[in-house]
């Protein structure tokens, strides 16, 4: 059981109501949506894109909200509010190198449940 995302596993099987297939499509879903967001968030920080960081993040937001993983969600404002204010520099990079953890994690904790 994860520390990070407790009730991820919980979540994912009241939203399959039972239905094991729709599980497995779901949690595919949410982890090709995760890898996604790592690869894109990377380009657009690597490019010093904020475009495409807002991009991916309104399109990965949803399932984010949807599926608590809440420290990813305050990760990505926060990205969000220093590109705002200050744009890309140290303190951007520094919330990058956190981000990537954070989205390891959730990646690792969803693909344990893809089994």
């Amino acid at each position: 059981m994860s520390n990070i995302y407790p009730e991820l596993g919980q979540r994912i099987l009241e939203m399959a109501e039972g239905d094991d297939e729709f599980r497995v499509e779901l949690t595919s879903a949410i982890y090709t949506g995760l890898l996604e967001l790592k690869a894109r968030y990377s380009e657009g920080t690597a490019d010093r894109d904020e475009e495409k960081i807002q991009q991916i993040r309104h399109k990965i937001k949803p399932t984010v909200t949807m599926f608590e993983f809440d420290q990813l969600a305050d990760s990505l404002q926060k990205g969000k509010e220093i590109l705002d204010s200050e744009g890309f520099g140290d303190s951007f990079d520094s919330h990058f190198q956190l981000f990537l953890l954070l989205v390891d994690s959730a990646l690792m904790e969803v693909g344990r449940l893809k089994n």
